[in-house]
């Protein structure tokens, strides 16, 4: 879309008014922890940004009242002209992922097959819309209630008419791993569920490392890491550094300024870092040349100010790296 374009206006599906879709997200309004309701605002963010970003489903599972929220932020980004419209970095994120979750998928070719786990799913609907994903098992890890939630959703969506065929899978095969990932038991839970430590895997972290204490983010690491002694391995996630965790000091810890120097030390090889607005991070969606993307590209990633104005240099990085037990 261009910069010149009108963003079309906010139209929300009649399934969001049936009563078992409507009294889901009540649910997730009245009990849920800013945590767990932080994975319908991704949602949010790609029903927003759908002329980029291939997710039928995200508006069935973001709910009402995070798609009103999200478009009064990019309404008036837009009215503002502003450089940073609210969700590009979500929707660059997004696509990110999905064009290396491909990329890895297809360097296992001839391998074998793969598996692909995400860890700390969400409201993520790959498993509906990859078509990458095809030869593959796809395990998601997260709450109880995130995934029954997001299951509930989904059927509702298969049983009706203009969502029956975005609720039709992908994936060869889809299993919900109720777990949390800060407990020690999380990798057994997988395990039970299907999980094979010996077939080629895609760990996917997308929008969850940030959230996790430093001890147990570095936990979730190193078990990842130990997973390429056994079989080849790709880690797709993305750090904050220690500047943008002050953005929500109360949701916001783990941090690593340079992650492309910290997964080698766990066992990781050819890390390959990004920042949002670099060639395989820009998908045609960071157009002005001083926006805030662009301008810290041009800085040493040591800075943590801004040399013109003294602003916190918040970036976030995008890593792939891969292992094996060769």
């Amino acid at each position: 879309m261009s910069e010149h374009q009108t963003w079309p206006e906010l139209e929300l599906p009649d399934l969001l008014f049936t009563d078992p879709v409507r009294k889901i997200h009540t649910d997730v309004e009245n009990n849920w922890d800013p945590l767990r309701r932080s994975a319908c605002q991704t949602a949010a963010g790609r029903a927003l940004w759908k002329h980029a970003v291939n997710d039928p489903l995200a508006e069935l599972l973001a709910g009402e009242v995070y798609l009103r929220g999200f478009y009064e932020k990019v309404k008036k980004d837009r009215l503002s002209n502003a450089r940073e419209v609210s969700g590009v970095i979500l929707a660059v994120r997004t696509m990110w992922f999905d064009a290396k979750i491909e990329e890895a998928i297809n360097s296992f070719y001839g391998t074998g097959g793969a598996q692909v786990v995400l860890l700390g799913a969400g409201m993520d609907a790959r498993a509906y819309r990859l078509s990458c994903l095809k030869e593959s098992n796809v395990f998601e890890v997260d709450f109880p209630e995130v995934l029954q939630m997001k299951a509930t959703i989904l059927q509702a969506a298969a049983e009706s008419t203009n969502y029956g065929q975005h609720a039709t899978m992908t994936a060869k095969s889809l299993s919900r791993v109720a777990a949390d990932i800060t407990d020690k038991n999380w990798l057994q839970k997988l395990q039970k569920s299907g999980f094979d430590p010996d077939k080629n895997t895609v760990w996917v972290l997308e929008g969850i490392l940030y959230y996790l204490s430093s001890s147990h983010a570095m936990e979730v690491l190193k078990t990842i890491a130990e997973n390429c002694t056994i079989t080849h391995t790709v880690l797709l996630a993305d750090f904050m550094n220690k500047p943008s965790i002050t953005l929500s000091s109360s949701m916001f810890h783990f941090y690593s300024d340079w992650p492309d120097h910290l997964l080698p030390s766990l066992g990781f090889s050819d890390v390959k870092l990004s920042q949002i607005g670099d060639p395989d991070a820009h998908f045609g969606l960071l157009h002005d040349p001083v926006n805030l993307f662009n301008k810290l590209r041009g800085l040493p990633r040591s800075l943590q100010t801004h040399p013109d104005d003294g602003t916190p240099c918040c970036r976030l990085y995008l890593v792939k790296a891969s292992g094996s037990p060769n």
